[in-house]
Formats: C-alpha cells, sequence, structure tokens
C-alpha cells in the first residue's frame, strides 16, 4: 500500500528526536532492539515488502529532486496494481529529505532501517551519500543514480545504471564525450572544459570526465572543481575568464558543467554575456518545468543536455509505459516530466525486477544471490547486469537540446564501449 507523502512529512517531523536518540544509543546492528525483526527479512511480511527513499527533496541553493519521489511512487503503484512482487505489494513509505545535508542523510538511513524497518531504499537521490557505510553494514540493499563513489563497490547499493564513478580497475561510460564529439563534428583538434563544485561528488567528477574526454580525442584546456558548493555564486566573472583563457589564450570549444541548475544558470548566461559562441553542456537541465521562466528558458537556450535514459521524445514502448506510470501516480494529471522522475522510476525498476527474481522467500540472502546473476535487455537505461553494475556503467546514453523553447534530441540513445577507469 502507498501511503500518502503528506502523512510521512508530518511522521518524519514527529520522530527527528526519536531518530537523534537512536541514533546516539545503538551501536548500529539492528538486529539487537526490542522488536526488531531479524535483519535477513526486515520489512518483508506474508503481504508486503516495506521500501524506503531518501531524496534532496529541499537543498540550500534551492534546487530539488523532490520528483524523484513522484518517480518511485509510480513504478511501485504499477507493481502492486500487477499483483505485486511475488504475491507481496510493496508498501512505499515514501522519500525522507536530507536536504543535502550529510548529517541529515545518515540520519534519514537510521531512521528507514531502525525506527520503518524497511526491506529496501529506492530511491537514494543526493549529492551527498554519508549514510552509504551504515546501510552497507546492515545490508539494506539500495538504488539510486550511480553518480557517487558509493554505488561502486559495496555489496548492497546499486545504481539503477550502472557504476559512474568507478575506482581504479572499474570502467568510464563514455556517453558525454563521444556524444558531444559527434556535435563537434569530431573530437580530434577540439578543446573541452571542465566545471565543477567543489565537493567530492565535483572533485570525482572532473577526475573521470578528464580522462573520459581526453581518452575520446578531446583536449582537456581546463579542469577545476572550484564553484562553492554551499551556495550559488553572484559573480562568474572570475570563472568565465579563467575558462575562457584556456591554454594560450583560446577559448574552448566546449564547456561542460557537472553542475546543478541554478549553478547552471549563472554560468552559462555569464558566458554567452562574455560572448562565448561554442558548445555548452550539463548533465542535468532535462527538465520541461524549466521553460516556464523566460529567463531561464534563455539562460539554457542552445545547451545540450547529457541523458542516461532514453529521452521522452522516444517513441520506445517502455517510455509510453512510464510517462502513463506517471501520469497514474499524479493521479490522472499530466505534469511535465523531469529526470529526477526517472531516476526514481528506474531505481524502483531495477529493485522490483530484482526482487521479483528472488522468488517468494524473500530474504536479504535470497535477493543477494537473485542480484548475483541477474539481467535484462532494452529498458529505459539500456542493457543491465548485476554485479557488473556495482563496478561498470551500462554505457548508454544520449543528447538532448534545449532549442527555441523545446527539447530536441540532438544526439539518439546509443550504448558506448565503456573506457577502462585509471
Amino acid at each position: 500500500m502507498l501511503r500518502p507523502i503528506r502523512t510521512l512529512a508530518a511522521a518524519a517531523a514527529a520522530l527527528a528526536l526519536v531518530s537523534a536518540c537512536n541514533s546516539a544509543s545503538t551501536n548500529g546492528n539492528s538486529k539487537g532492539g526490542v522488536g526488531d525483526t531479524p535483519g535477513d527479512r526486515r520489512g518483508v511480511s506474508a503481504e508486503s515488502i516495506k521500501v524506503g527513499g531518501i531524496v534532496s527533496m529541499t537543498s540550500a541553493s534551492g534546487y530539488s529532486k523532490k520528483d524523484t519521489d513522484l518517480g518511485a511512487k509510480a513504478r511501485y503503484m504499477r507493481a502492486n496494481a500487477e499483483g505485486g512482487v511475488n504475491g507481496r505489494k510493496i508498501e512505499y513509505l515514501g522519500a525522507e529529505d536530507d536536504g543535502q545535508d550529510p548529517a541529515k542523510n545518515l540520519s534519514a538511513a537510521r531512521k528507514l532501517v531502525q525506527q520503518d524497518k524497511v526491506f529496501a531504499i529506492a530511491p537514494m537521490s543526493s549529492v551527498t551519500f554519508s549514510g552509504a557505510d551504515f546501510l552497507e553494514q546492515e545490508k539494506v540493499p539500495t538504488f539510486g543514480w550511480g553518480t557517487l563513489p558509493s554505488f561502486c563497490g559495496p555489496k548492497y547499493i546499486y545504481g539503477f545504471n550502472g557504476c559512474l564513478v568507478p575506482t581504479p580497475g572499474g570502467t568510464l561510460n563514455q556517453t558525454w564525450p563521444e556524444g558531444i564529439g559527434q556535435v563537434l563534428g569530431g573530437a580530434q583538434g577540439k578543446s573541452v572544459a571542465i566545471i565543477a563544485n567543489d565537493s567530492d561528488a565535483g572533485k570525482f567528477g572532473i577526475r573521470t570526465f578528464q580522462q573520459g574526454f581526453a581518452s575520446a580525442g578531446f583536449k582537456v584546456s581546463y579542469a577545476k572543481a572550484s564553484v562553492p558548493a554551499t551556495a550559488v555564486p553572484s559573480d562568474w566573472s572570475a570563472y568565465v575568464k579563467e575558462i575562457l583563457e584556456g591554454e594560450g589564450g583560446k577559448a574552448p570549444d566546449a564547456v561542460v558543467s557537472v553542475m546543478q541548475t541554478p549553478n547552471n544558470i549563472g554560468l552559462f548566461t555569464a558566458l554567452k554575456r562574455a560572448g562565448y559562441k561554442g558548445l555548452l553542456s550539463d548533465p542535468t537541465d532535462y527538465d520541461p518545468g524549466l521553460l516556464a521562466k523566460d529567463a531561464t528558458k534563455q539562460a539554457l537556450d542552445g545547451v545540450h543536455v547529457l541523458l542516461q535514459f532514453q529521452p521522452f521524445e522516444s517513441t520506445d514502448p517502455k517510455m509510453a509505459q512510464f510517462k502513463a506510470d506517471i501520469k497514474a501516480a499524479a493521479g490522472g494529471q499530466d505534469v511535465p516530466l523531469n529526470m529526477h522522475m526517472l531516476t526514481g522510476y528506474m531505481s524502483a525498476d531495477l529493485f522490483v525486477s530484482i526482487a521479483q527474481k528472488a522468488g517468494k522467500d524473500l530474504t536479504v540472502e535470497s535477493f543477494q544471490a537473485a542480484a548475483q546473476g541477474f539481467s535484462d535487455t532494452g529498458t529505459l537505461v539500456g542493457d543491465r547486469a548485476e554485479p557488473k553494475g556495482q563496478k561498470d556503467s551500462f554505457g548508454c546514453g544520449a543528447l538532448v537540446q534545449l532549442k527555441n523553447g523545446a527539447y530536441e534530441v540532438s544526439v539518439p540513445f546509443k550504448c558506448y564501449e565503456p573506457i577502462p577507469f585509471k
């Protein structure tokens, strides 16, 4: 059964103090408290599977991933309408808001496991994932967008499109550099500037994309994780000056931002005002809701956005199913689609698919055994396989461009051969 999100939000606030006390008084082992379900079957009854989420519904910059929760709800609603998972309904508790705060992320993870007794967390969508070690220790299957190192290596944590920031020995997804190379008519002789926030995710993003673009044949003229992660700069002139000077005073052919929408609006507006005519790209701003404001639409006009899933403009039957599911979860309303919805939807989809394979006797052990040999094809993120996805990306993606107030596919969805990460 699906609990109303407003009710859950109120309950989360009421339980905040209790959560803090629990965190301080336990040793991290969820099996030892009064009334605890044995860890291997936590959250599983004869009729239901309890699942929760952790999402940055709010943030200091105003950026929100709240629609991730709607996407997950949509997928669970369909699973329940089809009879559940091996006869059990998904009891989705909704998403806890971590406010993009590491302390709140860990607190949310503890609450969901120690108080709500969830079997799994799907989705987990935030730029911080301080709860990862706790969830791994507690053997909680967790699903999200694999853009953080915590999705690469742990046994119980899964990226819905694989591991996108691998450790040495893993691979890199080449969708972005290969796609931009296609738009520019080839990478040879072309230069790219890469900029990110001064955060762990930003620094790792710089490291990975710097290698990826260089491997594709680009000259990387600038690569820095220098933009404050906690507040959007009011003056972008210093960043623009550094980017446009590049090496030898020549502006790069492409500027790639590994940042969120408020930063991208500021950076791209400043670059355009400085006369920059090259290609602009980011992995965030695929959101029809952004087109409602003329200033935002103007700032992002011409930008190529990286997608690691089928574009909403796709005619794939699975995209039609996604749209129908979102409409149903939104109470029959036609709501603007965005990538956060798909993040929640595909996180939930991977969880449901593995749980289905685990069979009627669902435990953490049987779930993990099913994941070890899991694979399917033709999904909205391409072909999936585990445990491959805990080390490598699934290698698929597309580019869309905001042009004259609408998104157009600039590079169709395709799977690229990943490269070794050094």
